[in-house]
């Protein structure tokens, strides 16, 4: 709780930070989905801004957790990292508290995606709001979990910084953040299958458009297969991310 809570009051303390984090997700989904009503709308009878919206909110989520994930490299290389491994605590729990916070911090942001969404024309009533929960949590938790993952074993914070983008990027293009994968040539599905972004993108989709009109049409896969692979993801990155990063701190 006290790591995950240093991570909340950086935030707070940066609201530059939150300010620019909003400004990405809010172009696509309110530029982009513009833009693309002519042709994604009457192709697939939905709102673009409203498919678009749900697909960022939950990418977003995933990418701010997972690049928050950087400031370990950070404290790493002040030693701080090395300070909280003194405590009488395991590995897992350290990073499990990092995890926590970076999801926290990214569930802030999604607030402000939220509001934006509003304001933009995108339908919520509360009891949605409520649904979108879930998924929006997984979404962090996983996105902070492969994050982990991904930085633990670099060596600092240029190498991360370089790495980032490329493992992020690919995804927003073959998760199906802008609309439902169908229809892709074998080699471009199966590596959509690859991308963890794409499970919680596709539950997210399905508590937003869960009971309305072109539920078909939104949601790829099953709920429950989104819902599995998720969880089954976060745990293998969080295991993964929290051995990688002990073997890094103890080869210094």
């Amino acid at each position: 709780m006290a790591i995950a809570s240093r991570d909340v009051v950086k935030l707070l303390r940066d609201p530059t930070r939150l300010v620019v984090s909003l400004a990405f997700p809010v172009l696509i989904f309110a530029g982009l989905g513009s833009v693309l009503q002519p042709t994604l709308g009457k192709a697939t009878g939905l709102d673009a801004v409203t498919l678009i919206f749900t697909g960022v909110l939950a990418a977003s989520l995933f990418q701010s957790a997972a690049a928050g994930m950087m400031s370990l490299i950070e404290d790493r290389d002040t030693d701080f990292a090395r300070e909280m491994f003194v405590a009488p605590i395991s590995r897992l729990t350290i990073v499990a508290g990092k995890v926590a916070g970076e999801t926290l911090v990214a569930l802030v942001q999604g607030l402000g995606i939220v509001a934006f969404g509003l304001a933009f024309g995108v339908h919520l009533d509360p009891g949605h709001l409520l649904l979108l929960v879930p998924p929006c949590i997984g979404s962090a938790l996983l996105g902070a979990a492969f994050g982990l993952a991904t930085l633990a074993s670099l060596p600092n914070q240029r190498a991360a910084l370089q790495v980032m983008p490329f493992v992020i990027l690919p995804q927003y293009f073959l998760a199906g953040v802008v609309a439902p994968l169908r229809g892709l040539p074998a080699y471009l599905n199966g590596l959509g299958w690859a991308m963890p972004m794409r499970y919680p993108v596709d539950l997210t989709r399905a508590a937003f458009y869960l009971r309305r009109p072109g539920y078909g049409g939104a949601v790829a896969e099953s709920p429950l297969l989104d819902a599995g692979v998720t969880a089954g993801l976060f745990v293998l990155f969080l295991i993964l991310g929290a051995l990688l990063f002990d073997r890094r701190e103890k080869a210094r």
